[in-house]
């Protein structure tokens, strides 16, 4: 049979033995062991010459590309003074050594790491959820729910992203608003209008979609970064659990069979359909969790009124506070120490919890921690 992948070196040494003995020739034992004559001889004149079965390795003898070891030195010379990446470092040895003939740059990144003048980047961790959003409802204001009810094309063939906002507690159906995307600018120009309206809830319950969360420090867009400088707590659903926000979500349900089914001819007219599907919703429609009350009978407006200028955040006194500078870090013990992007130009407080980890927070609300040993801020 043909030799065994687990135990090459016994059936070697077994072939060379039984030939040693004289009782068989080459072609019979090639014959019993399920090889060609050529193996059989190649290893019986390795024994004689080598006394050593081992296989040899096939790396070849010389590589006429590898890179010398001259210029293998200039790259970590320039390395080690320098601190260059591998595209710059070709750069400068193209201008100091035109005579050369200089490797790719994955070549010279290569080089460098192999001799341990790479220090590996630390694995960015997403943000953590908080988890299942504990919402205390007693009054009117106390939880808006927002969201995106899912798109649709007016008969235009334009997209319509319908922005919905309404009250916990009384159901009331602030408002529809369809927009052509979902950027940030159009959002907070909305809701700038419903809070002028409505004034300012305690707390707003969103999706973490876009533009209502983000990926950064404390899960932190900068629509959430604004409803924090108007006092407004942000809290948002699980990931993949739209049933934490399920009164929203059974009005989208209403809305949608009633509002864009079929849908309107272009933006404008699908607006009025919103609209006059608020006023039926609040004002007409009994609501079965009212007791058959209508939402608008039970709602009123906020008492805190919207500030046409944000005020400064306050933190106490043995807070440590730092203003997030323009490379989305803040000066920490003489080092810049990375935030977020959407804190840039934010006041942020700092209060030490424990030997040398610090709370870091935006207002009131708890964004992440920061390590004094280590000089990084982690969720």
């Amino acid at each position: 049979m043909p030799w065994k992948e687990s135990d090459a070196m016994s059936e070697r040494a077994q072939f060379v033995g039984e030939y040693l003995s004289g009782l068989w020739s080459v072609g019979e034992l090639c014959g019993r062991y399920g090889i060609s004559r050529v193996t059989g001889h190649k290893w019986l004149r390795r024994w004689r010459q080598e006394k050593s079965l081992a296989e040899h390795s096939r790396a070849p003898h010389d590589c006429p590309h590898k890179t010398s070891v001259q210029l293998e030195r200039l790259i970590l010379e320039l390395r080690r003074k320098r601190g260059w990446g591998a595209v710059t470092i070709r750069q400068r040895l193209a201008t100091m050594h035109p005579q050369l003939q200089l490797p790719a740059t994955s070549t010279i990144a290569e080089i460098i790491g192999r001799h341990g003048l790479v220090r590996p980047r630390r694995a960015r961790s997403r943000p953590r959820h908080p988890g299942k959003p504990y919402v205390e409802v007693t009054s009117p204001n106390d939880v808006w729910c927002t969201d995106f009810k899912g798109q649709f094309k007016t008969r235009d063939g334009r997209y319509c992203f319908p922005l919905t906002l309404s009250d916990w507690k009384t159901r009331y159906l602030l408002g529809c608003q369809g927009l052509k995307t979902t950027e940030h600018v159009g959002v907070k120009r909305v809701f700038t209008g419903w809070f002028r309206e409505y004034g300012l809830p305690l707390q707003i319950l969103s999706d973490n979609g876009v533009p209502f969360a983000s990926q950064g420090l404390g899960g932190l867009s900068r629509l959430a970064v604004w409803w924090i400088r108007l006092g407004i707590h942000p809290i948002r659903i699980e990931p993949g659990k739209p049933a934490q926000n399920g009164r929203h979500e059974r009005m989208h349900k209403t809305l949608k069979y009633e509002a864009t089914k079929p849908p309107a001819r272009n933006l404008s007219a699908q607006q009025r359909k919103f609209e006059q599907f608020l006023e039926i919703y609040n004002t007409e429609r009994p609501h079965r969790a009212l007791d058959g009350k209508t939402p608008g009978s039970q709602y009123q407006a906020s008492p805190r009124p919207f500030p046409e200028r944000l005020a400064p955040v306050e933190y106490p006194a043995h807070f440590e506070v730092r203003k997030v500078c323009g490379n989305s870090c803040i000066k920490w013990h003489k080092h810049f120490v990375h935030v977020s992007r959407v804190l840039i130009g934010e006041r942020i407080g700092l209060e030490e919890v424990d030997d040398g980890i610090w709370s870091v927070y935006l207002g009131s609300v708890l964004l992440a921690k920061l390590d004094d040993r280590e000089e990084r801020i982690f969720h």
